[in-house]
């Protein structure tokens, strides 16, 4: 009985190593220090061969895909790169429409306020011819003739108008007549009394 039990102890050890050795073995390989994968594959046998190989490389089926994805995106790219350019062509036409607009609106700026200044011009004028005919009418026609000789011609001309103008609204008879007799210089009085039934 005693030798049975020792032989038994001996077997129980010798599992024991080879239980132990095995595990040491597995764990020297998980920790990469040996590598039993030369030992264990014979008897792995062959390896199941993979149909699907989605999960290593595209198929051809995707190259195509993508590659029609990409064309795709490449001319939505060329489309809007066009539309930009005209937007942006557009945009400048209208700076310049603009441009021209800003101008011409300076433009008849310029030509209102020259407008309102020679209407200003005119008005004064007017007025100043207004008051000279009323003064040439109320002193001696000598006197009267005296100071016009030394105007210009067309001053001459409005205040002589003027002069008839107030006195046909006063219902009076107009003096200009009379005053171009007492013009020493007979020949300017012919012109201006031309020029008043002209112009």
């Amino acid at each position: 009985m005693r030798g049975v039990s020792d032989r038994s102890k001996i077997i129980f050890l010798m599992l024991l190593i080879i239980f132990l050795g095995g595990i040491g073995a597995f764990w020297l390989d998980y920790i990469g220090i040996v590598k039993l994968s030369g030992f264990l594959d014979p008897l792995r046998g062959e390896p199941e061969l993979s149909m699907n190989a989605s999960d290593d490389e595209p198929s051809l089926i995707e190259k195509e895909e993508f590659g029609k994805e990409k064309e795709k995106l490449q001319e939505r790219i060329e489309e809007l790169d066009k539309r930009e350019a005209l937007i942006a062509e557009k945009e400048k036409s209208i700076d310049s429409e603009r441009e021209k607009i800003e101008q011409m609106k300076s433009g008849l700026q310029l030509e209102q306020k020259k407008l309102e200044g020679e209407r200003n011009k005119d008005a004064g004028y007017r007025k100043n011819v207004m008051v000279l005919a009323n003064k040439m009418a109320n002193m001696p026609p000598e006197e009267s003739v005296q100071i016009m000789v030394n105007w210009d011609e067309p001053l001459i001309i409005d205040v002589l108008r003027q002069m008839d103008a107030d006195s046909e609204a006063a219902g009076k008879m107009s003096i200009t007549a009379y005053l171009l007799t007492k013009f020493p210089n007979k020949e300017q009085a012919s012109r201006i009394m031309y020029l008043m039934t002209q112009l």
